[in-house]
């Protein structure tokens, strides 16, 4: 289960300080949590996270590799806003039976299961999470989510991480053109393998780069491919890799 940071942000400003920066649109609180990103203005993954609102604040539920520096980035752009970012002391439980009281679903996938946090140690219910990922072609903070990814590349549109109507966010006017201008030629999709190869092995078909393996459950895996070159014939280290049938 991966370490996670729980912030908690206050002040008159939070919620129009977060519209104007993140991928999602905040006004979404309302249902639950919100799942989000914070892109570069170059329209490039810098880090994706939860929102939940928490009394008159908000929870921030962050990869800790990625927190120090989120924080750093929220606080330069916060400027006079009535803002305040702090630390806390919850820990997130989450599972794939039945809900806790208090838990909320998690806004991707329905399998996810759900999200609670908690005054206490991590918890978990021994849920096999890359199984469920794999099978959804989800990424993870760290894993397929890496600095200068595209978010819909990664599936973030189809994972409910970005809203199309909310208005201006940083990297907003990328990520729009993609969406309605280009077609995307390189992505985030399940491939199936025949043997074993570490995260972070490059995919070749007919001796050329064709994109990168990831997390493997089973025979199959999340891969980033060149769509153009994706085929039945790849290789990945000494694994074979295909496109599922």
């Amino acid at each position: 289960m991966p370490n996670r940071r729980i912030l908690r942000l206050t002040g008159s400003d939070t919620e129009e300080f977060l519209q104007g920066l993140v991928t999602n649109d905040i006004r979404k609180l309302d249902q639950g949590i919100v799942y989000t990103a914070l892109l570069s203005p170059q329209g490039k993954y810098l880090a994706d996270f939860f929102l939940l609102r928490d009394g008159d604040g908000v929870l921030l539920d962050v990869a800790e590799d990625l927190a120090d520096d989120l924080v750093k980035r929220l606080s330069m752009y916060k400027l006079r806003s009535d803002v305040t970012i702090a630390p806390t002391d919850l820990a997130l439980q989450r599972g794939t039976g039945p809900a806790p009281e208090g838990a909320l679903p998690d806004p991707r996938h329905p399998d996810l299961g759900w999200r609670k946090y908690i005054n206490g140690l991590e918890e978990d219910d021994g849920t096999d999470w890359d199984a469920i990922r794999v099978a959804h072609c989800i990424p993870e903070s760290g894993i397929e989510l890496t600095p200068d990814s595209f978010i819909l590349e990664a599936g973030f549109e189809r994972l409910n991480g970005v809203d199309f109507r909310k208005g201006c966010y940083v990297g907003q006017e990328v990520t729009a053109r993609m969406k309605h201008k280009t077609e995307l030629r390189k992505g985030l999709t399940v491939v199936q393998i025949d043997g074993n190869a570490p995260a972070g092995t490059e995919i070749t078909a007919d001796g050329k780069p064709a994109g990168t393996l990831f997390t493997q459950s089973g025979d199959r895996a999340i891969a980033y491919l060149r769509f153009a070159r994706a085929g039945d014939d790849m290789q990945a280290g000494p694994a074979r890799v295909s496109m599922p049938e």
